[in-house]
């Protein structure tokens, strides 16, 4: 009876238990199912306008660097060809003279008295040669009649031919007065501007004083050392494009002649390139950098130098293909400038019209999303 007691309560718990489980289980809310999780692509890197060039074909130029500082052509100093006072400077530094033009003009008094003096012993031995040709000519009437000896003659002619002399001399005298007083005028050689204007009026200068100095700029010159084991890829003709420091624009020049020796010391050779200046723009003194056109391809495939990677033996450059980074494997050629960037030639791998990254931006990934914002840089 007890145990059939004891199995009765069991079985009343063993319900209870199932019925609080099932109350429980109704009370509490499904949660519903979970969303599958979709995974979002990743956003493409951008890339500007500059940071992009189009491999077109363009003309590399192998060349050799130049500095020397510009000098002029035709330049003159005028001199003082005699001594005197100076009585007026007719231009000053800047001014533009033509050749021939008076400059500068010196006292006179001194050599018109000369002048005066030596036409006066011109005019003496003028009337003494007219005597001396009178009485030749009549000696020599005399002579035909037998009424003076043959010696009377010959002494006649000897005076004669002595006061031609003196004429000679005396005329003589006068050209050089007249050239020392036509030298008090100075005029200018060549057409060009006065660079440096040496006296003042009222000063008193001797023999060869410098006077005025007058340069052409209408043609200068680049005098350029070139070391002796490249003066050989030099050669008369060569382009030459010039930049001047302060100067936006370039200047074209050309080799027109080269230094049969080298300089002592350093042991390059002087070149020596001529420069056009019909604006007057470039001064004498000036220093310049010139790029010395030794070579140039024409329609070749050519990077700037910072769009090529190596790595090892191997190039590369990362390319733009269906919107997406791509390294692209590359063969090398020469290097040289395209307009004033270095380039490096690409002689395979790569095909004309490809966009390729221009700037060293570190190890890119191949496959990742690219987006340009503008139209690449040619």
């Amino acid at each position: 009876m007890r145990t059939r007691n004891i199995i009765i309560v069991l079985l009343l718990l063993v319900v209870a238990v199932a019925g609080a489980r099932f109350w429980f289980k109704s009370q509490t809310p499904v949660t519903p199912a979970a969303a599958p999780v979709t995974t979002k692509p990743p956003a493409p890197m951008e890339f500007l306008a500059s940071e992009v060039i189009i491999a077109e074909p363009t003309e590399l130029r192998q060349t050799m660097q130049l500095t020397g500082t510009l000098r002029a052509i035709d330049q003159a100093t005028v001199k003082a060809k005699v001594a005197a006072e100076v009585r007026a400077v007719m231009a000053r530094e800047g001014e533009a003279v033509a050749a021939g033009q008076i400059l500068v003009k010196l006292d006179t008094a001194e050599y018109d008295a000369r002048v005066s003096q030596a036409r006066g012993n011109l005019n003496n031995a003028r009337a003494q040669l007219e005597i001396a040709t009178k009485t030749r000519d009549n000696n020599l009437a005399l002579v035909e009649k037998g009424f003076i000896s043959k010696n009377a003659l010959d002494n006649s002619a000897s005076q004669y031919a002595a006061a031609k002399a003196s004429v000679d001399a005396a005329q003589g005298a006068l050209d050089i007065v007249l050239k020392s007083l036509n030298d008090t005028v100075s005029r200018s050689p060549i057409s060009g501007l006065v660079s440096v204007r040496h006296v003042q009026p009222g000063e008193k200068v001797s023999i060869d004083s410098r006077l005025i100095e007058i340069v052409n700029l209408q043609k200068l010159e680049l005098e350029a050392a070139v070391p002796s084991s490249e003066i050989a890829r030099v050669a008369i003709g060569q382009k030459v494009e010039l930049s001047v420091e302060g100067l936006p624009q370039h200047f074209d020049g050309k080799v027109v002649r080269i230094n049969p020796s080298t300089q002592a010391g350093s042991r390059s050779v002087p070149v020596y390139v001529q420069v056009t200046n019909p604006q007057n723009l470039l001064r004498v003194g000036m220093f310049a950098e010139g790029r010395l056109l030794l070579s140039s391809k024409s329609g070749v495939m050519a990077l700037p130098q910072s769009a090529v990677r190596k790595v090892n033996d191997s190039s590369f450059v990362f390319a733009i293909a269906n919107n997406k980074i791509e390294r692209v494997p590359v063969t090398l050629g020469s290097t040289g400038l395209v307009g004033d960037d270095h380039h490096i030639e690409i002689t395979s791998g790569l095909e004309f019209g490809a966009q390729v990254i221009r700037a060293d931006m570190g190890n890119l990934t191949p496959g990742t999303p690219v987006r340009v914002n503008a139209t690449p840089k040619r």
